[in-house]
């Protein structure tokens, strides 16, 4: 297990750091009855309004030693005030996700396994999609969640909604310059030789809905893709997968390309199933913050049952 012990050494979900972080943390006694905007723009003289609320937004305001987002909150005589610069986003959990971060802005969640994305003519209830749209519309009923990408239903990992239809015309336009990682972990069946290297074909899709390869640039859109071996044993391989293009099913038909098809995946080629699912895990994703500019990372734990079966 020990290079298990070394991948999982810094498996924090992590955001994007403010570049406050290294600076003392401040602490305010209020004198006046006032409310909290004003206050922070007087204690604070290098910070605008938009500063102050992504300090709100992430809970980086402490009031009498409770965080609070609300930049009218009516501040009394002898109260004190703390900045903290690390934030203290809180993650949430759902039934089958967890959301990982959260602004006015975009939701980055972590989706268990079987669960969809969206809703599909057979199954339209408990989705990310519809828990998303239920916990925004807690805060106002109008509120409402816009798909981004997708993930298949039996792979787990990081996903990203945003908040509005500007929002989501940005991330989608803007993708290929705004992302920095997409990295999975694959589970293959047999040991991958060679260990590492890069897979690039035309992908197009066929009647029954089948993703395949071409070399023929005018039947597909390219596709590339990147490998790396992080174990492997007689029967499996770990694979660290990046992404240089996000077609529908990439990994998985690049994969069955290199003839060793993702666990579970038996519409790719797949014969055994030893965990019960598709062995795919989207693992990190970093990116741009389309409207804040902030350089956002999260990464997510490897599933325990990738693990056992390379201990």
């Amino acid at each position: 297990m020990g290079f298990l012990n070394k991948i999982m050494e810094k498996q924090t979900n992590t955001g994007g750091q403010s570049k406050d972080k290294k600076q003392p943390e401040l602490r305010f006694v209020v004198e006046e009855i006032t409310t909290l905007m004003p206050f922070l723009l007087e204690k604070l003289p290098s910070k605008n309004r938009h500063n102050i609320k992504g300090l709100l937004r992430d809970k980086q305001v402490l009031v009498d030693g409770r965080a609070t987002s609300q930049f009218n909150h009516l501040l009394k005589p002898e109260q004190v005030v703390e900045i903290r610069w690390t934030k203290s986003y809180q993650k949430q959990d759902y039934k089958d996700l967890t959301i990982l971060f959260e602004d006015e802005h975009l939701v980055v969640i972590d989706k268990a396994d079987g669960l969809l994305s969206i809703a599909t003519e057979k199954q339209k209830l408990h989705t990310a999609y519809s828990i998303l749209s239920s916990h925004i519309k807690k805060a106002n009923p109008a509120n409402r969640i816009f798909v981004v990408h997708r993930l298949d239903r039996e792979t787990s990992g990081i996903m990203m909604f945003a908040k509005s239809e500007k929002v989501q015309k940005l991330l989608q336009d803007l993708w290929h310059s705004t992302a920095k990682e997409r990295v999975y972990l694959a589970v293959t069946e047999g040991p991958v030789d060679p260990p590492q290297g890069e897979i690039r074909s035309y992908l197009a899709e066929n009647k029954a809905l089948i993703v395949y390869s071409t070399q023929n640039p005018d039947k597909g859109q390219l596709a590339v893709t990147h490998y790396e071996t992080l174990h492997r044993n007689d029967l499996y391989s770990l694979l660290k997968v990046e992404l240089e293009t996000g077609r529908k099913n990439q990994i998985r038909v690049h994969l069955k390309d290199l003839g060793h098809p993702i666990i579970g995946d038996k519409k790719y080629g797949a014969t055994t199933n030893p965990i019960g699912r598709v062995g795919l895990h989207a693992w990190v994703l970093a990116f741009k913050h389309p409207v804040t500019n902030e350089e956002l990372r999260f990464k997510t734990p490897i599933p325990a049952k990738f693990q056992r079966l390379f201990s």
